[in-house]
């Protein structure tokens, strides 16, 4: 009974199984083994250093470990269970690779070789204990099974597996399933202590449940925020395998913040400037699909806006000091520019569009770290492939350059603000004839003048 853990038993009889193992007195330690090595067999895998392991022998045996399945393509669930363990691993301290350990093994063993498992490792700070594994595709399938994370193939799931996460304590004959993306907290306690019959003194002393508050309020933005985003971004507390996220409310336009929320990959295969350019400074580490709609996305920004107004500590970090205040500066070094681009959008051509765009950006980086949104912006426009990525870079450009105008109360000569209600965006241009920069030549006159938003 005590191997037969393909399919999973609830934990209030994982507690009595492990409660009669302690009473059984004397084990045979090499029958102990046979069976353990019946069950889970020794299937040769390999590490993302080229190791070949035995699986029971090498990995199991005498270990409390923890397993999941990933595929270092994978868009969906895959970078958010790595982000994720990646947190666990921080928690458990020094204990990692000394009595716990982490195995993530490829379900895509035709591409993920030990040199691409490598790379996915060090993205996100894997250490000590945790190894990323490739093998046969047969082997890793079976293994898969016996383990109880295995998802058989379902043209309805676009991530290809269920994000399943076995943790086990080979010595006592303790298992659970979790899930992969669940609270790092709880993950690492569960691994830490209850896998460890709870002989690991707690650092800290466990609440009365007479201190719990009569009336708690949960917060949906904080709550969204810290099972969906928390493992890779923090607000306030500086980059993660993320960027922080403290006023992007401000430094993005919200309609683009909800679109890649809910959507991001298919916000990236739009060739999107900001969204590329994001993946490529993080490593390639991208924003994965979390099934999350418009309404998450909502109260996911209302909550961000929120945190990053407050002062000292905020979301998602610990004693970080708040973010220094951007200095006031002028929009006229970047205005010149900005509107050549508008101008270079209106009647579609791109060449010229590119071309402003990077004055926008020499402009904009001898602003200094105040203008920092809008150098970043106008750069990715280097990557765009076409107009439409071009005008979303534009868009963010706009937004900027008018929140600052607005905010310092600059004079800004014979530019006119003008909107598109189509597209719902504002933008600069000179005179008063309607020259629609997101539209261009197909709705050149869509739009109206109006104020700064």
């Amino acid at each position: 009974m005590r191997w037969k853990i393909g399919r999973i038993v609830p934990a209030a009889a994982l507690w009595l199984s492990a409660l009669a193992f302690a009473l059984s007195g004397a084990v045979d330690t090499a029958a102990q083994a046979r069976r353990g090595a019946e069950y889970f067999s020794n299937t040769i895998l390999t590490t993302q250093d080229g190791e070949q392991v035995r699986f029971y022998d090498d990995l199991l045996k005498g270990k409390i470990v923890a397993i999941n399945l990933i595929y270092t393509t994978c868009q969906y669930a895959c970078p958010l269970e790595t982000a994720r363990m990646s947190q666990v691993q921080r928690k458990l301290g020094d204990r990692m690779g000394r009595e716990v350990f982490f195995y993530s093994i490829t379900i895509d063993p035709e591409h993920d070789t030990p040199a691409v498992l490598k790379e996915y490792a060090q993205k996100f700070n894997a250490g000590p204990g945790w190894k990323f594994l490739t093998g046969k595709k047969a082997d890793i399938d079976l293994l898969s099974k016996k383990l109880g994370i295995y998802s058989a193939p379902d043209p309805g799931n676009a991530d290809g597996h269920m994000p399943y996460l076995l943790v086990g304590n080979e010595v006592t004959g303790q298992w659970m399933r979790n899930s992969a993306v669940d609270n790092a907290s709880f993950l690492a306690r569960t691994i830490a202590d209850w896998l460890n019959s709870w002989q690991t003194p707690t650092p800290e002393p466990l609440k009365s449940f007479a201190e719990v508050p009569a009336r708690l309020t949960l917060d949906r933005g904080q709550y969204t925020f810290t099972n969906h985003c928390a493992a890779c971004h923090t607000i306030g507390g500086g980059d993660q395998f993320g960027p922080d996220l403290k006023d992007v409310t401000s430094r993005r336009d919200h309609d683009w913040l909800a679109r890649f929320i809910v959507s991001p990959q298919k916000v990236r295969e739009s060739g999107d400037p900001i969204a590329l350019a994001l993946r490529a400074k993080y490593k390639s580490v991208i924003m994965p699909n979390l099934d999350l709609m418009g309404d998450d996305a909502k109260v996911l920004i209302e909550y961000i806006e929120r945190e990053s107004g407050k002062t000292g500590a905020t979301a998602g970090t610990t004693g970080a000091a708040p973010a220094a205040k951007s200095t006031a500066f002028s929009v006229k070094p970047v205005l010149d520019p900005y509107l050549r681009m508008q101008t270079a959008l209106n009647v579609d051509n791109l060449a010229d569009a590119k071309s402003a765009a990077r004055d926008v950006a020499g402009a904009a980086a001898k602003l200094g770290a105040a203008a920092a949104s809008i150098q970043s912006a106008a750069s990715s426009v280097e990557q765009a492939a076409d107009l439409k990525a071009v005008r979303t870079a534009f868009g963010v450009i706009g937004d900027a350059v008018m929140k600052r105008a607005k905010e310092t109360r600059e004079a800004l000569g014979d530019v006119k603000v003008a909107y598109c209600p189509m597209v719902q965006k504002h933008w600069l241009q000179k005179g008063e004839k309607i020259r629609n920069p997101f539209y261009g030549q197909s709705m050149s006159e869509c739009g109206r003048l109006s104020e700064l938003p």
